[in-house]
C-alpha cells in the first residue's frame, strides 16, 4: 500500500542517514548481539549516530517497565560506543504521557531517549531534546496469519490493531488477509500511527461495518481502551508470545454503572479532594483549571493533591475530603473516598 510504501521508504532514509561506520561496526554489531535480543529493534545505530550528532555528554534513558531489563545492557552499549554517561529513570512509565523530559534535565541528561512508546507528547513541547524509539518487535506473522485464516469466516470483515511493538506486523499481513475476507482495516487515532491503540486512545469505528476486532498484544490494557471505544465489536486477542487466539469480553454495564455511582457521590459531597497527575507529563493543568471554576461555581470546598501515583495506602492520608476526583488528561477517572 502507499501508506506502507512511505513509511518503509521513509525508515530507509533515515537508516541510510546513518553513516556506514556505525552500520557496519563489527563491536558495536558483536556487543548488539550478546547484549540484546535480535527480533527487537531498539534502533541502537541511530541512536549512537544522534548521541554524535549532538555531541551531548549526558544521556537519560526511559523505558516502560516490559522493556526495563534491556535498560543496563543499552546502558553498557552506549556508554562504550559513544563515551558518554548514562542515566537510568527507574520510576514506573505506564505509557507515552510518562515522558519525563523534566526529570531528566534536572539529572543533568542533554538527550532523552524514550523506549517503548510512540510520540504522543510532541518533542517541540518537551524542554529537552527527545529521541523516540518504538521498539519494533518481530513475531511469528506465518502464525498469526494461519491463526486468523483458521478461527474466521471469509465472509467477515476484520479489524487489526496493536501496540506500537507490532504495527509493523499488522502491515505485513494485511495484504495477504485481504485475499481472504471481504475487508481488512487498519484504523488511525491521530497522533498515534495506523493500527496503533493505548490504554488510553483508541479509534473509534463504524460497528456496522465491522464483524471482528483483532488485538495482538499480551495483556488487555490496551485492548481495552478498543473495546470501551467500540463497545459492540466482537473482540479477539493473539498473544504473540503464547501464540494463542481469545475471545475477550468487558463489563460495559458494570463500569457504567460504577462511574455514575462515584459520579453521583461526588455531586453530594461538600469538599472534594482534586488529584493532578505528576508522572511525566500525565497531569494537565488545563483540566485542573476548567474542574476547579466548575468547583467554585457549584460552591464547593476543595483542596488540589499533586501525586505522581495514586494507590489505596496513599488516598488514606486524604480521606479529609468527602469525595476525591482524579484529573488526568488521557484516562481519566473518578474515585471518591469516605468521610473520617
Amino acid at each position: 500500500e502507499a501508506v506502507v510504501a512511505r513509511v518503509r521508504e521513509q525508515s530507509s532514509r533515515v537508516v541510510h542517514s546513518v553513516p556506514e561506520e556505525i552500520l557496519m561496526d563489527e563491536e558495536l554489531g558483536k556487543a548488539m548481539a550478546e547484549l540484546l535480543p535480535s527480533n527487537y529493534n531498539f534502533e541502537v545505530h541511530k541512536t549512537i549516530w544522534r548521541i554524535r550528532q549532538a555531541k551531548v555528554r549526558t544521556v537519560a534513558l526511559q523505558l516502560p517497565e516490559g522493556l526495563q531489563m534491556f535498560a543496563c545492557p543499552l546502558s553498557d552499549i552506549l556508554q562504550r560506543f559513544c563515551g558518554v554517561d548514562i542515566v537510568i529513570l527507574g520510576d514506573v512509565t505506564y505509557g507515552a504521557c510518562c515522558i519525563d523530559d523534566l526529570t531528566a534535565r534536572a539529572l543533568g541528561a542533554e538527550l532523552l531517549v524514550h523506549y517503548g512508546h510512540s510520540c504522543l507528547v510532541p518533542i517541540d513541547s518537551c524542554v529537552m531534546p527527545v529521541l523516540y524509539v518504538f521498539v519494533e518487535i518481530q513475531i511469528d506473522c506465518d502464525h498469526l496469519l494461519r491463526c486468523i485464516l483458521h478461527n474466521f469466516e471469509a465472509s467477515q470483515r476484520l479489524l487489526l490493531v496493536s501496540t506500537i511493538q507490532f504495527v509493523g506486523s499488522l502491515h505485513q499481513i494485511r495484504p495477504e488477509l485481504q485475499r481472504h475476507y471481504r475487508s481488512v482495516e487498519i484504523p488511525q487515532a491521530r497522533p498515534l500511527s495506523k493500527g496503533e491503540v493505548l490504554g488510553c486512545t483508541a479509534p473509534s469505528v463504524k460497528a456496522e461495518e465491522v464483524d471482528a476486532l483483532i488485538y495482538v498484544g499480551d495483556g488487555r490494557f490496551h485492548l481495552e481502551a478498543m473495546m470501551i471505544a467500540n463497545p459492540s465489536l466482537p473482540a479477539f486477542r493473539y498473544d504473540p508470545y503464547s501464540k494463542v487466539m481469545s475471545a475477550e469480553a468487558y463489563a460495559h454495564e458494570q463500569m457504567r454503572f460504577n462511574r455514575q455511582k462515584a459520579i453521583e457521590e461526588a455531586a453530594s459531597a461538600s469538599s472534594i479532594g482534586v488529584i493532578l497527575g505528576t508522572l511525566g507529563r500525565q497531569g494537565n493543568p488545563n483540566i485542573l483549571s476548567h474542574i476547579k471554576k466548575s468547583l467554585e461555581a457549584a460552591g464547593k470546598r476543595y483542596i488540589v493533591v499533586l501525586l505522581s501515583e495514586i494507590t489505596p495506602c496513599t488516598l488514606f492520608f486524604f480521606s479529609r475530603p468527602s469525595s476525591s476526583a482524579l484529573v488526568n488528561p488521557l484516562s481519566s477517572s473518578l474515585l471518591t473516598l469516605p468521610g473520617p
